[in-house]
């Protein structure tokens, strides 16, 4: 057996969030390649964070800037070590180059973070957002160069994709494409959900911590509700999402139809009782885990360009997408209200999930990548100088600086 050594921003929380979905589907992935699986992580754990062990996965916990970590990994001495998040292989890159050399470092960006950050500063100063914003981030400069150091990088988007070699230059040999892995929606599955006349009110669902949810439940409080409010006085929405703070309960006001719901037990069954989904979201990146979900739920939605983002292709969108709030309130009551778009929306949602996510050969495709560059590590090395240098660089300069931090914390 092969050893894997994930090494995890935060325990991943599948319930909570469509990133904690992300990792269980890699850690399956891999087991299912008969990988025994590791994952650690420094960050404190969570009332819910997935049973890990229950999973068959070893957990360990580990701290940053302290040379404990250097002694776990040189035992495990794992083939492959993934990172979740740019930010961990900063901080753990280095010391995995160094005791374990022969590891294939393997990058999950989850999404372009620099990607989201611009797109967010574009949204808070009223302008429109560039590619070329991009290569004036410091944020993008650290993440691309996490991209180089590493061996491959997992990409979960197209767009990103072709924004990583259009705009950085990246090589494709150090990037893969990997989309959520979902299986197949069948038309009887479908079928059993409830009917359109059989479902009530909107729903809106996504993790209160995430910036781009939030800002998307403020823009929809402000801008938007009040115009569907003013068509359907009767409207209901019923927003749920993982750790609200008191400024999410503050603008619970059921008087105007806008309910806060905190949590939900079970996100299917919330999303397959509404009519219709919505997801305003003016900044983001990625693949929007909400939008997924309501596709598979058989549940219509009306989203932005930014949340459409990736998911679709070419193929019709399975709702509506509006970007301006008098479109969005318009076509979600278009929608709402009529039964022969809502069920064409909700058979798209369909072919959706089954023609662009369910495709096994994403999994194949990663394996064969991952075998090869085992077989020719040092090839492969060779021919990334800029990750090469990069490494180099990093090694001379995070590393005495993570030793002093270290030792500061000793005294």
């Amino acid at each position: 057996m092969s050893t894997l050594l994930i090494i995890g921003s935060v325990w991943p929380e599948p319930n909570s969030s469509a990133a904690g979905r992300r990792m269980m589907q890699l850690i399956s992935l891999f087991q299912s390649w008969d990988y025994e699986v590791t994952f650690a992580s420094s960050a404190a754990k969570t009332d819910f964070m997935s049973d890990l062990q229950a999973n068959g996965v070893d957990c360990r916990e580990v701290a940053i800037n302290s040379s404990t970590f250097d002694a776990f990994a040189k035992e495990l001495q794992p083939e492959v070590v993934l990172f979740d998040r740019f930010m961990v292989e900063e901080q753990f890159g280095w010391r995995v180059a160094e005791v374990c050399p022969n590891a294939v470092r393997i990058l999950d960006t989850e999404d372009l973070h620099s990607l989201r950050r611009c797109r967010k500063q574009a949204v808070k100063e009223g302008s429109i957002f560039h590619k070329k914003d991009l290569l004036a981030a410091d944020v993008a400069k650290r993440e691309i160069a996490s991209i180089y150091r590493c061996d491959l990088s997992l990409i979960i988007s197209e767009f990103e994709m072709e924004l990583l070699q259009e705009v950085f230059k990246v090589d494709h040999s150090l990037i893969q494409y990997l989309p959520f892995l979902l299986k197949s929606v069948e038309q009887s599955t479908l079928q059993e959900r409830p009917s359109y006349k059989e479902r009530d009110h909107f729903v809106m669902i996504g993790n209160f911590r995430h910036p781009p949810n939030w800002d998307a439940v403020t823009y929809l409080r402000s801008d938007i509700w009040p115009l569907i409010r003013q068509k359907m006085p009767d409207a209901e929405v019923h927003i749920y999402g993982a750790y609200p703070s008191q400024k999410v309960w503050d603008i619970h006001k059921p008087e105007d139809g806008f309910f806060i719901e905190g949590r939900a037990n079970n996100a299917e069954e919330v999303v397959e009782q509404a009519r219709l989904s919505l997801a305003p979201l003016r900044f983001g990146a990625g693949l929007k885990g909400k939008l997924v979900e309501s596709m598979r739920c058989g549940t219509p939605n009306v989203t932005t360009d930014i949340g459409a983002e990736g998911l679709a292709g070419n193929m019709e969108w399975a709702g509506s997408i509006a970007n301006k709030a008098e479109e969005f309130a318009a076509e979600a009551i278009r929608l709402y209200k009529d039964q022969s778009a809502w069920d064409k929306a909700q058979w798209q949602g369909m072919r959706i999930i089954n023609e662009r996510f369910a495709n096994k050969a994403f999994k194949s495709k990663l394996a064969d990548t991952i075998n090869e560059i085992l077989e020719n590590l040092d090839d492969h090395r060779k021919q990334n100088f800029i990750g090469s240098m990069l490494m180099h660089h990093s090694m001379a300069s995070t590393r005495y600086m993570s030793k002093w931090i270290e030792e500061k914390n000793r005294s």
